[in-house]
């Protein structure tokens, strides 16, 4: 008797197993494990019933996609209709491994479902001997099915990827916190090794880029002299400072370096110097790519801070699907839990504490004020890609921090959201009518282009035909010339004097 029927996705198709009757419990046991390795012994608890394969490449990546997501595709529907018996009254046991496609296969068929336990066990020696299951079907055919899907699926998973703009921004930032990192701990590093020939300079000069800028141009303090104050001035920006460094040049207490020490810190300085520039690169580009992805967040928070939320929380989508209470917290979670076990307080913010506005709230108001910033900045990571948003929540945020500073009433939301929807389809309407513009711009480009190319393409054409014409003229001439002309003589009698 047949107790369940268990469904199995394979690359080469799908396949219905039949499973006689089977003890769950016993299904457990050590040595009924071991008797799933053996073919023999598995043949007499499971039967294919049925099996239904793809027929190409294309339509199995399409079935294996839509089980990836949890989608009944239409074949897979037709096939368990055709295939599955029905007992009766009583709804059709199928087994499946994954319980999303369980639940979609319930909602749409109707059917009982079943996952784990002993289909998970019979899974396991279906996945192992399916090519001996099933007739015609070879280990090494069914191998390469398995490989060049396994190939197609992750291709497109890839090459379709939702995230792909959202990775470049979570890369970006963990970047540009390293480098912060780097190159904090290099310029330690420089002021350190420097500071044996000019102890002096680390108190006159704070900012570590600029102390290494210092250190690779003035090189050995002895050599400083009032012809470089000019360039003392350019590094730093302050004519007072570049004096102090001159005069502090002359009465240093540092010892003295060789010329191979001064070369290896001048490179090292060289190295930071770089890095510096580079970072400031790389927050340009990750300002333009925040203004592309996620505009409203990065005018209502900053660019940073945004980028913070969405490496953290994996892409701007997870982002947008968290509740304001967890954009809140989000990256004090070890807080949280602490605070949890030990039944403390929980923690009022995470990584939105680095916006300017917890900054500027008072200390009894840090907390009101990090909620409602993380309830616009959920609803900032759902609307339409246009800063216009952005900064119209930005100012409620301000109107908040007056209101609680001052007591003065903020506007209402309701009233403000259709401010920037007025704002937001006249600014759409704006770029729609850019767009046309230079898309007309761009056919009139071509399609003088096009008129140069048939008119150069005409006066070759001619010039061609009037080359020819004259060649064919001359070619008649020079034949009278050298033809005519004896031909004329001998006919006349005259001695030929060639």
């Amino acid at each position: 008797m047949v107790l369940l029927h268990v469904l199995f996705e394979h690359a080469a198709g799908y396949a219905l197993f039949a499973v006689k009757e089977v003890e769950e419990i016993g299904m457990l046991l050590p040595q009924v494990e071991e008797s799933v390795l053996n073919v023999g012994k598995f043949n007499s608890v499971v039967k294919l019933a049925a099996f239904f394969p793809f027929k190409s490449a294309q339509t199995a990546l399409e079935n294996i996609n839509a089980i990836s997501e949890g989608v009944v595709h239409a074949d897979l529907k037709l096939f368990l209709e055709t295939n599955l018996p029905s007992v009766g009254k009583k709804k059709a046991l199928l087994g499946v491994a994954d319980g999303k496609i369980g639940a979609a296969l319930q909602e749409e068929l109707g059917l009982s479902i079943q996952t784990g336990g002993v289909v998970a066990e019979i899974l396991r020696g279906v996945r192992l001997h399916f090519h001996s299951l099933v007739k015609g079907l070879t280990a090494q055919a069914a191998s390469k099915a398995q490989l060049g899907l396994g190939h197609s699926y992750s291709r497109a998973k890839v090459k379709f990827n939702v995230n792909r703009a959202d990775n470049m921004i979570i890369q970006s930032i963990a970047l540009l916190d390293q480098l912060d990192k780097d190159i904090n701990t290099f310029s330690m590093r420089v002021r350190e090794w420097y500071g044996y020939h000019f102890p002096e300079l680390i108190k006159i000069v704070s900012d570590n880029s600029t102390y290494c800028k210092l250190a690779k141009l003035i090189g050995n303090r002895k050599e400083l002299s009032e012809e470089s104050l000019e360039a003392l001035e350019e590094v730093t920006m302050d004519s007072a400072k570049a004096q102090a460094i001159l005069e502090a040049s002359r009465s240093s207490m540092g010892m003295d370096i060789s010329p191979i020490d001064l070369i290896n810190i001048e490179s090292f300085s060289s190295r930071v110097v770089s890095l510096t520039a580079y970072r400031q690169e790389l927050q340009e580009y990750l300002r333009s790519k925040m203004g592309q992805v996620a505009p409203n967040l990065a005018a209502l928070i900053g660019e940073v801070v945004g980028a913070r939320l969405i490496s953290h929380a994996g892409s701007l989508t997870n982002l947008a699907k968290y509740p304001a209470s967890t954009v809140q917290i989000l990256g004090a979670e070890k807080a949280l839990f602490r605070a949890l076990k030990t039944r403390g307080n929980t923690p009022k913010y995470g990584l939105i504490f680095h916006s300017t506005f917890i900054g500027r709230a008072a200390a009894k108001n840090k907390g009101r004020i990090s909620r409602y910033l993380a309830n616009k900045c959920t609803i900032n990571d759902e609307v339409v890609p246009t800063s216009v948003f952005g900064d119209k929540l930005r100012d409620q945020v301000e109107e908040r921090l007056s209101f609680y500073e001052t007591g003065e009433t903020p506007r209402k939301n309701l009233d403000v959201m259709k401010e920037a929807v007025v704002e937001a389809s006249e600014a759409a309407a704006e770029i729609k009518r850019k767009l046309e513009k230079k898309e007309k711009k761009k056919k009139k480009r071509e399609k003088r282009r096009l008129e140069a190319l048939s008119t150069a393409e005409g006066e070759e054409e001619v010039e061609v035909k009037k080359r020819k014409s004259n060649g064919d003229a001359e070619a008649r001439v020079s034949g009278y010339c050298c033809v005519g002309p004896g031909m004329f003589i001998k006919m006349c009698g005259y001695p030929d004097f060639a």
